[in-house]
């Protein structure tokens, strides 16, 4: 009677470690898979350098003086 009860345990502390290591196992898969999908891959080979669409060099962006002096036109109050 007492040969089965320690067999059983055996067992179940058997399978509660290789659960454990399953888990382990698991977590270090998916650390190691994002280190290598989101590690820096080096300087990239595109460059923004010929853009010339950018708002400060734009002809469009260049608007009129205020006379009034602020971001709203209307009314000056004096």
């Amino acid at each position: 009677m007492m040969d089965t009860l320690n067999t059983k345990n055996k067992e179940s502390l058997l399978r509660t470690w290789l659960w454990i290591m399953v888990m382990i196992a698991i977590i270090l898969g998916v650390g190691y898979s994002s280190f290598v999908v989101v590690a820096d891959k080096g300087v990239p080979t595109w460059d923004y350098r010929p853009v010339k669409s950018l708002p400060s060099e734009s002809p469009y962006g260049v608007y009129p003086k205020n006379p009034s002096g602020q971001h709203v036109s209307g009314k000056e109050d004096k």
